[in-house]
């Protein structure tokens, strides 16, 4: 074989492979293991759903080895007017911003920037001196702390162990003390800098002993601000720069700009009676047009809006080992790491969590169609998803509700997508 034609089958080979880890529609969703009438009972739920105002509209997204077998949108984005969802609408993702936060994160750390055992006061002096919840006065929110038995870490953060708990959504001494020192869950701030606010979050208890329990908190908004000390950057430019730009996330904002403004979905919220109303005011400590009020504090734990799209390609660069498009944000084993059990044996219900994401155990796998190993999380406003390494599948979900008695949909269009396999 000639040198020439060698270096041509191994370009040929190359450029498969980089297209393999790009997103594209399936050409056939049999040829991809999926049985088309199957898919068609999505389509029916999500249309019932509507009909029955269990929700304003929904976008699903269903992708597997690289390739769309479903993506489609249902119902309104606005339920007066009759205005049709449309699968490019921009969602109010939450929480679901925590997962890209924690690979910025371990990109910094691939970086040489940290350890993950190190402790958080080596780089924001103000959590130096920790002490932990005691005894908690309801009636007029005094406390008594004792000594931190060692100090938090970054592992602490990225896994929710630390003790640091949520402001304005999370438990009542935790709700307290933080308003008391103008600490909020970040969605919607102004006159205040994130470097400001995390310092006095590390100078107020923990709600436990680091380490021994898991409990959701601002952990992430403090990666955040550890991102924007590593890097130099604001979170928002790293973001863009780092991830968005190089994934070409294309839709994914903190400050959504003026001319996609019509694209961002109305929020809807069940009255007393469980009829869905549209939402115009507050909405978990912001005001619900958060998105496109401008912003300088950008929160790592619940900041982003984003597509459904976007976010499976945020995704697929996970499934595919930290890489996309031929851009690769992480290595193989730094994915790995953040997708196994790093909690050990603390507690949270049937699966583990990782860095950044949960995980399902063989337990869990049990309760669910979700193979083990299957990492997930989601967003306070009803978004959802869910990869699974096993059968190479990354499953988007997306509603916009503030309350709902039916938060079990998103569950049941994971059983549907798992049960359309038919290979």
């Amino acid at each position: 074989m000639k040198l020439s034609t060698l270096f041509l089958m191994l370009a040929v080979l190359f450029a498969c492979t980089v297209m393999a880890q790009k997103i594209e529609p399936a050409a056939n969703v049999s040829a991809s293991g999926f049985s088309a009438d199957r898919l068609k009972r999505i389509d029916e739920q999500m249309n019932d759903w509507v009909k029955k105002g269990w929700v304003s509209g929904t976008v699903g997204l269903i992708i597997r080895n690289g390739k769309i077998v479903y993506y489609k949108a249902a119902g309104y984005n606005d339920i007066a007017d009759k205005t049709l969802m449309k699968k490019d609408d921009i969602f109010r993702i939450a929480s679901q911003t925590k997962a890209i936060t924690s690979v910025a994160v371990m990109m910094l750390y691939e970086e040489g920037k940290f350890l993950l055992d190190d402790p958080i006061s080596a780089y924001i002096p103000a959590y130096a001196n920790e002490t932990v919840l005691d005894k908690f006065n309801e009636a007029d929110t005094t406390y008594t702390t004792v000594p931190a038995k060692r100090q938090a870490t970054i592992r602490d953060l990225l896994t929710h162990t630390s003790g640091i708990g949520y402001a304005q959504i999370g438990s009542k001494e935790a709700n307290a003390i933080y308003a008391k020192n103008n600490i909020t869950a970040g969605v919607d701030v102004s006159g205040d800098k994130l470097s400001d606010a995390m310092s006095r979050l590390g100078k107020l208890p923990l709600m436990h002993q680091p380490g021994e329990k898991f409990t959701y908190g601002l952990n992430v908004d403090v990666l955040g601000d550890l991102v924007e000390i590593w890097s130099g950057m604001s979170l928002d430019n790293f973001f863009r720069t780092r991830i968005f730009e190089p994934l070409g996330m294309s839709d994914t904002y903190f400050n959504l700009p003026a001319n996609k403004a019509s694209r961002l979905v109305n929020m809807y919220s069940e009255d007393s009676t469980g009829t869905l109303q549209k939402l115009t005011g507050e909405a978990l400590g912001g005001h619900v047009d958060y998105p496109l009020r401008r912003k300088s504090y950008f929160s790592g734990g619940a900041g982003l809006s984003s597509t459904a799209y976007d976010y499976a390609v945020f995704l697929q660069m996970m499934l595919n080992g930290g890489t996309y498009n031929g851009k690769r944000l992480l290595s193989r084993n730094t994915v790995r790491i953040m997708t196994m059990n790093q909690i050990g044996d603390v507690p949270l219900g049937n699966d583990k969590f990782g860095l950044g994401f949960s995980v399902v155990t063989a337990k869990g796998s049990g309760a669910t169609p979700a193979q083990e190993g299957t990492y997930s999380w989601g967003g306070a406003f009803k978004t959802s998803y869910w990869v699974d390494p096993k059968e190479k599948m990354v499953i988007v979900f997306y509603r916009q509700l503030l309350n709902t008695t039916h938060g079990e949909l998103a569950d049941k269009f994971r059983v549907m997508a798992y049960s359309a396999l038919n290979d």
